[in-house]
């Protein structure tokens, strides 16, 4: 079994974790992105660390093959927007919800794929995890599923600092956030919103 310093779902290119990555360069590290063009230039940006792995399947509720949408590399530019990069979804309507006056995106610009989904538990079994120090996770909408699914008496993990803004739909907060600040804190977890779109739940001993 591993200890992994960081697990990151939703590791997009790398380029925003780099100072993460250097904090944890004597760690074990996982980083899970499914978009194409983002595993390209993760791998290029973490190829010089031996303790960095990346894993290419998406992260959901259950185990299966499915539609995986995304915005086309060609179109970011176009856009105007770089994070647009990072809002790959199983659900193409979250992506064309973020359309406003600024940002144009219709169904022309995005890009669909089959990706292989595992679940959490799958995982943890798939690189022997015992204990993760911090994680991640930014994945446009599922952390909900990912959040419910862990069994937080099966593995360790100290923090984990999650995006919210999405919880219960495209910029919507509600129950199921609810639901899991809920359980985290009856698994021991303090809650702390972080800004406006991220909170951080560490575990107290």
């Amino acid at each position: 079994m591993n200890n992994f310093g960081l697990v990151v779902i939703g590791a997009h290119s790398g380029t925003w974790l780099l100072d993460l990555l250097e904090e944890y360069k004597d760690q074990k590290v996982l980083l899970v992105e499914p978009v194409p063009y983002n595993i390209k230039q993760l791998k290029k940006n973490t190829s010089q660390h031996q303790n960095i792995k990346v894993e290419t399947s998406a992260i959901s509720g259950k185990v299966e093959t499915k539609k995986f949408y995304f915005v086309k590399q060609e179109s970011i530019e176009n856009l105007g927007k770089h994070w647009a990069s990072a809002i790959g979804s199983f659900d193409k309507q979250h992506i064309l919800n973020h359309k406003n006056k600024r940002f144009k995106i219709d169904n022309s610009d995005i890009e669909e794929i089959d990706v292989q989904y595992l679940t959490f538990s799958n995982l943890v079994e798939k690189y022997s995890i015992s204990k993760i120090n911090m994680l991640q996770i930014d994945v446009e909408g599922s952390e909900f599923e990912i959040l419910n699914s862990i069994d937080y008496k099966k593995i360790e993990i100290q923090k984990i600092l999650f995006e919210f803004k999405h919880f219960d739909g495209t910029f919507k907060e509600g129950t199921k956030l609810d639901v899991i600040k809920k359980k985290l804190v009856n698994f021991g977890y303090t809650i702390t919103v972080v800004d406006k779109e991220n909170i951080l739940a560490e575990k107290k001993y």
